[in-house]
């Protein structure tokens, strides 16, 4: 198997919280604790979850711009969790993000020009026919008229903004993009424009893509596997077709459960999961599981010994005492045999529960 092109080992990212005038520190918000997954060149790697989950964080940790607490990031072999701003400089070019609002992301005074040639001039590049001619290309790559050049920001429509950030993050052609809820601030009608537009550049320039959502129908269009996170941790890691077909993690079910089904006759055929009570707060997370507070199949050991994140079928892991949709007995070891925790390690325990 050939070396994975980002590989993130149990990162952890807690905002301390700080009291009186001495900034006593009194607790920590774990947004990020403990996730862990690879991405392989190429391919697209889907993070899901409701709001408050960490999903952001995660990708800001993994563009280093903001610092982890704990953990590793290891990109092309070389482990940036504490890189210096010097050293990530040269890096940046590799590693970009395309960011969730099109409108708060783009400088109103600068001109298109100024926005996407930005990197070039950051990091010191000369082009062959000059910046401006790069910057039109790149335009025109994007969907946008090569003329916009000299335009401003508000001249354009959200739809056009995002292409215009896309362009920008496309600058230094980068091996790594992190794309954050890229098309869950544009209308419907433009959303599937700006998928398709990412597929399109993935294919042309060989882009490998992190992309954090939480419309489900936009990760099943356009990634390879899926994360599931919840309050800071994955709790289900798959390929798209085992995932979307057979969840394994009662709180998958519950988020697949709530995707609308426009085909009236269909929609009778699946039960919607209503979920009771709200998120727990991350500065006081649930003991053990940290979804049992809110799963009609939790008992006694769910809120006692975390589950580890297991995989219980070929490239599908889950962190669940009780999965769902779990291959027959006879296709997993009872032993512990052939399963392995999310970090490669040899897995404790009997699938179900680590006693």
């Amino acid at each position: 198997m050939t070396d994975p092109l980002l590989s993130v080992q149990n990162l952890q990212k807690h905002f301390p919280i700080t009291k009186g005038l001495l900034k006593r520190q009194v607790g920590a918000v774990k947004a990020v604790d403990g996730v862990s997954f690879d991405v392989v060149k190429g391919e697209t790697i889907g993070l899901v979850g409701e709001s408050g989950c960490g999903k952001t964080t995660t990708g800001r940790l993994i563009t280093r711009l903001i610092e982890p607490t704990g953990g590793k990031i290891v990109f092309e072999g070389h482990d940036i969790t504490h890189a210096s701003q010097g050293r990530m400089r040269p890096l940046r070019r590799d590693v970009q993000m395309i960011f969730q609002d099109p409108y708060s992301s783009l400088n109103p005074r600068h001109t298109v020009g100024a926005i996407v040639g930005a990197p070039f001039r950051i990091q010191g590049i000369k082009t062959e026919q000059g910046t401006k001619k790069a910057v039109q290309e790149i335009l025109e790559l994007v969907g946008l008229n090569p003329e916009h050049y000299n335009r401003y920001p508000h001249e354009f429509s959200g739809g056009q903004r995002q292409r215009i950030g896309i362009a920008r993050t496309l600058a230094l052609k980068p091996k790594l993009i992190i794309a954050d809820e890229p098309v869950s601030a544009l209308d419907v009608s433009i959303q599937a424009q700006v998928v398709n537009l990412l597929e399109d550049l993935q294919n042309e320039l060989d882009l490998t893509y992190v992309v954090i959502a939480h419309d489900l129908s936009v990760v099943r269009h356009i990634s390879d596997r899926v994360a599931v996170m919840y309050l800071g941790k994955i709790v289900e890691l798959a390929d798209r077709k085992s995932l979307y077909e057979s969840p394994m993690h009662p709180y998958t079910n519950a988020l697949l459960s709530a995707v609308p089904i426009p085909d009236p006759k269909r929609r009778k055929e699946r039960e919607r999961i209503r979920l009771q009570g709200d998120v727990p707060s991350p500065l006081n997370p649930p003991p053990a599981c940290r979804f049992h507070t809110r799963c009609w199949k939790a008992q006694e050991i769910c809120s006692q010994v975390e589950p580890p994140l297991l995989a219980l079928a070929t490239g599908h892991q889950v962190a669940c005492h009780f999965p769902e949709n779990a291959p027959a007995p006879g296709a997993v070891s009872t032993t512990g045999e052939g399963l392995v925790t999310a970090d490669g390690g040899p897995a404790a325990g009997d699938g179900t529960a680590a006693e």
